[in-house]
């Protein structure tokens, strides 16, 4: 007879445990930091001490005092701005149900709409401004007995110029389709609208209720750019004969220099202000929107999951369901070890 012996389980000798790294000291991202910040802060600097700094006077702020009662400034900041308003409108309103339809549609539409978006990068504003201008003399040459020529003298009315919106628009279609593009594919459209239609959702509920509160950081930064792009936006303006902010600083420049530089200071505080409203914006709706409220499931017992050291929230269970399904699963029972010398 064959005696069976068990073998003993072998010991595994234990791992040493490494100590915790401290983590070195990087200089150079400061030593970056600090190059980076004196590039953009020493133009700042040199542009305040030009505005404060008189010679054979001393300090004197008289060309931050006289802004507000300068001749222009409040209309053309507030023509600005309104442009703005106008354009953010208008190139949302156009590319985001354009996006949408795309990620539905086929995916060869999606390089079709792309490139359309790209284009204003390509034509030089100098080359569009020409082309609006030319499609503008249209009215008084060919259209002067229509009533279509009171639609071109209303979108070049000097208190709100439509035409400038139209033109900030295209201008501002790369940057409104890069941030859409990229927050919505962070984001299944399809299950969504899917989801929405079920419930017996309209397409404009779908787009508004749905697709646009899953979409607000990437809304507040292309507002954010086309706000930028229209404060900063000179040539087209210019060309047209229109007077907004940016050729106003201009006109002022030649004779208040002083002046147009403490303006294009106060622009940029202003635009740093804005970006910062529109970011906490889009941040705080975005935490807001993903949280999930706390509902009886949240409050239900964690239960260890059956064979396993690991906890499980199973909500509708009460202490008498998580005690039995604390209850590790019955395994077989090991079989007898023949004693030595028996079959």
């Amino acid at each position: 007879m064959a005696a069976l012996t068990t073998a003993a389980p072998a010991t595994e000798a234990p791992v040493p445990v490494k100590p915790a790294r401290r983590p070195r000291p990087r200089y150079w991202r400061g030593a970056v930091l600090a190059v980076a910040g004196l590039y953009f802060v020493t133009p700042l600097l040199s542009s305040f001490v030009f505005t404060v700094h008189v010679p054979n006077q001393g300090l004197t702020f008289e060309a931050y005092s006289g802004i507000l009662s300068a001749d222009g400034f409040t209309e053309s900041l507030f023509l600005s701005l309104s442009l703005a308003a106008a354009t953010i409108a208008l190139a949302l309103l156009l590319v985001v149900p354009a996006l949408v339809a795309v990620r539905l549609g086929p995916p060869r539409l999606r390089a079709v709409v792309e490139v359309v978006c790209m284009l204003p990068l390509v034509v030089p504003p100098i080359a569009l401004v020409t082309g609006i201008a030319t499609v503008l003399r249209w009215g008084p040459d060919h259209f002067s007995r229509t009533p279509l020529y009171q639609t071109f003298l209303a979108v070049q009315n000097e208190s709100f110029p439509v035409v400038l919106v139209l033109a900030y628009t295209v201008l501002a279609l790369p940057f409104v389709h890069r941030s859409l593009d990229a927050g919505l594919r962070a984001v299944d459209v399809p299950t969504l609208v899917e989801a929405a239609r079920n419930c017996g959702a309209s397409r404009l509920q779908v787009i508004v209720s749905v697709i646009l509160p899953n979409l607000r950081s990437s809304l507040a930064g292309a507002s954010f750019l086309t706000l930028a792009l229209v404060l900063g936006e000179y040539t087209v303006a210019s060309l047209l004969g229109f007077r907004p902010f940016a050729v106003w600083i201009v006109t002022v420049s030649g004779a208040e220099a002083r002046m147009s530089v403490a303006v294009s200071l106060l622009s940029l505080l202003i635009t740093w202000a804005l970006l910062l409203i529109l970011s906490r914006a889009g941040t705080g709706s975005s935490a807001s929107a993903t949280a999930i409220p706390a509902g009886p499931a949240a409050s239900a017992p964690a239960v260890p999951a059956a064979g396993t050291g690991a906890t499980a929230s199973v909500p509708g269970v009460g202490a008498a369901g998580a005690g039995a399904a604390a209850t590790p699963a019955a395994t077989p029972a090991a079989a007898p070890t023949p004693a030595p010398g028996k079959e």
